[in-house]
């Protein structure tokens, strides 16, 4: 019995170990993925999931990191292990159901918001978004039920009764859905989708002024829509503002390339104000990604024949031809091609064949070209080859719903904006600031990068990239060298260089806890040195937005953090990315006026320090002083920071 506890008692401390290293793993996992480094994090879930698979963790953070990779399939797959390992959290199910969604399996997702609503019967988004799936099904009964429910137990919120008015919309009852409309805008009438229902209502009407000056309210709410560019185009078309319409369809583009009924409508209006090249392009485009599409190969076809490609114009015209042997405008065409290439056989064959057609009163009449006509537009799915001069519009209205969740859109959009530009860290490699390489000098690191021992130079970037899993293994076997070099070395001063560079591999890997470790290692030996408290302190600070972002108290690590990176700007004042790494901390801390007074001094000793400017400029607008933040901005931008001059068109607009 004596052996056998003995035994036992030897591997207890290896279980402890074992279970520590797993939960290490998974809140690095995590840190790399608050901070964008989805690649690297599922590298840290996997070596959780290896470890310990019977854990529910690290399955359901790998399926967080895949679905903003856009690996629907993979992150479903993950929250799906997740589920089996504990089947009672609702965010699993919430995220399972939002890659369901993108994969447009509905029903699925209809069954995981039914689970997520069972456990977290209060949280109205889920019904939201179960509403939505529903109405995507076409199942208007069982949608109206929850919507019902949901105005009885959330009587002000806007949302609902939009949904409800776009139902109702969708059952052809307008008088019903604007009533809905009315109200949700009583509510809230700073609801872009909203706007946009009551815009198809006035589309589906032929109001079209009031359609364009509604759909101007949504793109005013939500300008990033590029659906609502194309519905206000098609109104002012019809109310003959051609060159707004033409900007719609311009900036429709630019915000999702591959739009079809943009491209389409825009080659159209092209044609029609004579601009055929441009015109050309755009049907190229549509019939690039969808070569059957009948409709704009005969449009490619009268412009190719007005800008004197006769043979290319021939080959759409057949194309055409081949598919509707009865479409005598199309033989017509192509009749006049052949006379004008001295192919006077064919043409008069085409000839014979129009004249066959007109004589058979099954063929019917073609309508003639008139000013009605071309205000006529077609549905997207309608095959008609008489209809080839129309505009395009959906087959039913359309409303882009965002669905309502924590992981909408991806980690960085949330992010995306006006964020300061990040704190100076140590990395391997120069980082490009905007379009220029831009080195940032500090006088202890090209002392460590001139010792013998040390065969890859550690700069100070801004800006680090997100690794990809080539350069996350890189960097696990260079740490693991680095940790064979720091046991091997005979004495402290062999081992310090060493352990710089290990903590610089740490912050490259998310490893914040080992980088504090060796930064404190090193600053044992060496209580001089500004560099190491200065990146202690960036770790630290790192660290504590991830915790804060988990309700994890950080006063006491704040004020150690701020000790630190004092105690770098007195051991080293002529230092400005010190004094710009705690101007960033004071701004975070909301101590705006201390963190101008450090932007400021970091500027005086380096004037071409642009991420000062930048966050300077940033910081002096959020404290109402918007003349000299643009001038700060302006800076910024012409020492290559270009996002800085949209943040200033985003302010000046404002």
């Amino acid at each position: 019995m004596r052996r056998i506890i003995l035994c036992l008692s030897m591997f207890v401390p290896l279980i402890v170990m074992a279970q520590f290293n797993v939960d290490r793993l998974i809140m690095i996992g995590r840190s790399a993925l608050y901070y964008e480094d989805y690649v690297l994090s599922i590298q840290y879930f996997n070596q959780a999931v290896n470890a310990k698979p019977f854990l529910y963790e690290p399955w359901f953070y790998r399926g967080v990191a895949k679905f903003y990779l856009d690996d629907y399939v993979g992150a479903e797959s993950d929250c799906t292990e997740a589920i089996k390992r504990n089947p009672y959290i609702t965010g699993m199910y919430e995220l399972r159901g939002l890659c369901r969604i993108r994969q447009k399996k509905f029903d699925d997702a209809i069954a995981d918001y039914d689970m997520s609503i069972k456990y977290d019967p209060t949280n109205r988004g889920l019904w939201y978004n179960r509403v939505l799936c529903k109405i995507e099904n076409k199942d208007f009964d069982r949608a109206n039920a929850d919507l019902d429910s949901m105005m009885a137990r959330w009587s002000d919120y806007s949302k609902v009764y939009s949904l409800k008015a776009e139902v109702c919309l969708m059952q052809k009852d307008t008088i019903c859905g604007t009533q809905y409309l009315d109200k949700s805008l009583e509510i809230d009438p700073y609801d872009g989708e909203t706007w946009t229902v009551r815009a198809m209502i006035s589309l589906s009407r032929k109001q079209w002024r009031d359609a364009d000056e509604q759909l101007g309210k949504a793109i005013h709410l939500k300008p990033n829509v590029a659906g609502y560019y194309v519905n206000r185009a098609l109104a002012r078309y019809n109310i003959n503002n051609l060159r707004g319409a033409m900007e719609d369809y311009d900036k429709a583009i630019e915000i999702d390339p591959n739009n079809f009924m943009a491209h389409y409508n825009r080659g159209q209006l092209r044609v029609q104000v004579g601009d055929y090249n441009r015109a050309i392009t755009d049907f190229d485009f549509i019939i690039q990604h969808e070569p059957q599409n009948f409709m704009a190969i005969f449009n490619r076809a009268l412009l190719l024949d007005r800008t004197g490609d006769l043979r290319g114009a021939i080959r759409d015209y057949t194309s055409v031809i081949n598919q509707f042997p009865n479409f005598w405008t199309g033989l017509h065409y192509r009749a006049q091609c052949y006379r004008r290439l001295g192919m006077t056989a064919r043409a008069e064959q085409d000839e014979f064949r129009i004249f066959q057609a007109q004589n058979n009163k099954h063929f019917g009449i073609q309508k003639r070209w008139s000013k009605e006509k071309t205000l006529e537009v077609r549905k997207r799915s309608e095959i008609d080859m008489d209809k080839y001069n129309q505009m395009v519009v959906a087959d039913e209205p359309i409303v882009e719903h965002e669905y309502n969740s924590e992981y909408r859109g991806k980690v960085q959009n949330r992010k995306a904006g006006e964020e300061l530009m990040p704190m100076f860290s140590l990395a391997f490699g120069q980082a490009a600031n905007g379009v220029r390489k831009y080195t940032a000098f500090d006088i202890e690191l090209e002392k460590i990068n001139s010792l013998k021992n040390v065969d890859e130079n550690l700069y100070l970037v801004c800006n680090r990239n997100p690794l990809s899993e080539e350069e996350s293994n890189r960097y696990f076997a260079l740490i693991d060298k680095l940790s064979a070099d720091i046991a091997a070395a005979k004495s402290i001063d062999a081992a310090r260089p060493l352990l710089m560079k290990r903590a610089a591999a740490y912050i490259q890997m998310q490893n914040l806890d080992d980088a504090i470790n060796d930064l404190s290692a090193y600053l044992s030996s060496d209580s001089t040195s500004a560099m190491a408290f200065c990146q202690r302190a960036v770790c630290q600070s790192l660290m504590n937005d991830f915790n804060a972002s988990h309700g994890i108290d950080v006063r006491i690590k704040a004020a150690r953090t701020l000790e630190d990176f004092n105690l770098a700007v007195n051991l080293n004042p002529a230092s400005a990315f010190i004094l710009y790494d705690r101007a960033n901390f004071h701004a975070m801390k909301k101590d705006y006026a201390r963190a101008i007074d450090d932007y400021t001094e970091a500027l005086r000793i380096d004037p071409n320090l642009a991420e000062a400017y930048y966050n300077r400029g940033l910081t002096r607008l959020t404290t109402g002083n918007r003349e000299e933040g643009i001038a700060d901005l302006s800076k910024a931008g012409e020492l290559g920071l270009f996002d800085a001059y949209s943040i200033i068109r985003k302010f000046r607009e404002k």
